[in-house]
């Protein structure tokens, strides 16, 4: 087997251990919070030791910047197959609150919302991860209600940036507020109302 063919092996490996990691790691920032695991809990969770750990991410800010620079390009791929598959203003808005449903549903809560709670405790890089996560959701969501408001399909008063900033505010907020309660209606009710009040 020539040197290439090794070292391509090896890296996809490295690969999968990385984002196996990142998963775990996910997990349990959005069922725990960032603060309240370990590198043990990972390696236990992986089989490996923390020292392996520490070869795909040197600390726990390098992997918290990861998990927020992963999630956030996932987030902003689900934006573009809104954008892409539902040209409806108010739809768009559905289905974003859809995408915050969905988390619920799976017992998680929004991670950067989490991250959020935690915001005095993070490192630098990782404050600055989660607000520019919040910023580019309230600027697609801008854009949407800047769109809604042409075609007259959405009806608001204050400017788009304002009303985006209530929406993400608003769902944010539902989420944490129902997880006690293990009740996806509660923040489905929510989003619901909010949702009516955008329209004409």
């Amino acid at each position: 087997m020539s040197r290439l063919v090794m070292a391509l092996q090896r890296a996809k490996r490295e690969n999968r251990t990385s984002e196996r990691i990142l998963d775990i790691a996910e997990r349990l920032v959005q069922t725990r919070g960032f603060n309240n695991f370990s590198y043990a809990d990972i390696a236990k969770e992986l089989g490996i030791t923390t020292a392996s750990l520490h070869y795909h991410f040197r600390g726990k800010a390098e992997l918290g910047q990861a998990l927020i620079t992963r999630y956030a390009e996932r987030f902003g791929d689900a934006l573009d197959r809104i954008d892409a598959e539902i040209p409806d203003p108010r739809a768009k808005l559905e289905a974003y609150a859809g995408l915050y449903g969905g988390v619920l549903e799976g017992k998680r809560m929004c991670m950067c919302g989490v991250l959020a709670a935690e915001y005095q405790t993070l490192p630098g890089p990782m404050r600055r991860a989660v607000i520019g996560f919040f910023d580019e959701n309230q600027r697609w969501l801008a854009g949407v209600l800047k769109q809604g408001r042409t075609d007259k399909t959405l009806a608001y008063t204050g400017s788009p940036d304002e009303v985006a900033q209530s929406i993400l505010s608003t769902l944010e907020g539902a989420m944490l507020v129902a997880r006690p309660y293990g009740d996806l209606a509660r923040f489905n009710s929510t989003a619901d109302q909010l949702l009516a009040g955008l329209t004409p």
